[in-house]
């Protein structure tokens, strides 16, 4: 495994101090929906369909706004979002506690309206900050740095509940969504370069029409997006299921553990190739690699042979996001992000229930099955119509490193 590339994305002027903002602002963000199923199931004795509701409806707003956010940045900046995002969540969740069932639901859907952008925000400042032949690496080490936050933030979310109560961390989720929203305010990274700048300004800011980026190579690009947090929700329900129905509950924190640990070796070894691998490619493999676990009933085989699909999944999703930022103009690089966003966000929004529904049915192994079926299928289309799109930036030479604006 090379360090080299990560050594020179690292000593890119203002990275680290964005890759460590990042990751802190993604905690509060992943915490949320598990704080809200345990405070809606647990204080509001409303059982888990209801808490699965409000959580769902706090997704939905998620992933409806986050390209509208990003269109907003590309327009007027990042800080008047981040202005308008952080005194929504200041409102909503200190009060979301004290909340009875029906105006949290409601609350919820706003609140995901009016999300902070973190996601979409710190990948579109990484391609300003990153030249473009040092992506793939920058990229792969952010979504390692998301596996990280999504070990972190559930946890730290039910340790809090069992401690404090669920109004409580309900409250602390809200100051810290607006601590990070201020670190990044102060911190305030670039969403264009000076010469993006320059270029826009040379063409009377006239907005890109979206029929010249958003083509079908990129629908190809959404789609495969899509698919891959699709076949990781489901991998992960199939895990619980099968481990829950062999009487091995109390194991399923290790063995998605060591998933998620092959992710990041994935991620990190991925990052250091002298070339990278087309999105359909990544997620196809990753699909086929899941779909003989439909065969393991132990959970200590199935740890074992979790660990060739795991090593692709933090590649997949890095890949998309390199992708992406080559694809689009700069101008509409925060929308694109947040399509992105979006994307991913379905993709784990329409898993769930589908796979609920295939366990139910045929049985746990089964979720396997639909994880790599569907994952399988959609990276065959998409590489029916994948190539470079016509929209793409031309890449930057390495030796001509990019200036910033602030």
């Amino acid at each position: 495994m090379k360090i080299e590339p990560y050594r020179r994305v690292l000593s890119l002027p203002g990275l680290p101090s964005l890759m460590l903002v990042g990751t802190l602002a993604r905690i509060p963000v992943t915490a949320t929906g598990v704080a809200l199923t345990l405070h809606v199931a647990i204080t509001l004795d409303r059982g888990f369909f209801q808490a699965g509701l409000v959580g769902a409806l706090c997704t939905l707003g998620v992933a409806l706004s986050a390209p509208v956010a990003g269109r907003f940045v590309d327009r007027y900046g990042m800080r008047p979002v981040l202005l308008v995002t952080m005194l929504a969540q200041s409102c909503f969740w200190p009060l979301a506690g004290h909340l009875s069932f029906w105006p949290l639901l409601v609350g919820a859907l706003l609140s995901g309206l009016l999300a902070l952008p973190v996601f979409g925000l710190t990948r579109q400042c990484l391609a300003v900050l990153v030249p473009e032949e040092r992506r793939r690496t920058a990229f792969s080490l952010d979504s390692m740095l998301v596996e990280i936050a999504y070990m972190i933030g559930p946890a730290l979310a039910t340790a809090a509940v069992a401690l404090v109560g669920s109004r409580w961390t309900l409250a602390a989720i809200g100051l810290g969504m607006v601590g990070s929203g201020t670190a990044l305010f102060v911190l305030n990274p670039p969403t264009r370069t000076e010469e993006e700048a320059e270029a826009e300004a040379a063409s009377g800011g006239d907005p890109v029409p979206r029929r010249s980026w958003i083509t079908v190579p990129m629908a190809a690009l959404l789609l495969v997006t899509f698919s891959a947090t699709f076949v990781l929700a489901a991998t992960e329900l199939g895990i619980i299921a099968v481990l829950t129905g062999s009487g091995a509950v109390s194991w399923t924190g290790l063995v998605i553990g060591v998933w998620c640990l092959g992710s990041l070796v994935g991620g990190f070894v991925y990052g250091g190739l002298p070339r990278g691998f087309p999105a359909p490619v990544l997620i196809g493999a990753m699909a086929l690699l899941t779909l003989p676990l439909v065969l393991v009933t132990d959970w200590r085989l199935l740890m074992v042979a979790l660990i060739p699909s795991g090593l692709l999944c933090a590649p997949s999703l890095s890949t998309t996001v390199d992708t992406m930022s080559r694809w689009v103009p700069a101008s509409v690089r925060g929308e694109a992000m947040g399509l992105h966003s979006t994307a991913m966000t379905f993709g784990l929004a329409c898993s769930a229930p589908l796979a609920g529904r295939v366990i139910d049915q045929a049985g746990p192994g089964w979720a396997f099955v639909l994880a790599g079926g569907v994952g399988l299928v959609v990276a065959l289309v998409a590489g029916l119509v994948w190539r470079r799109s016509p929209g793409a930036v031309e890449p930057v030479p390495e030796k001509t490193e990019k200036a910033i604006i602030v």
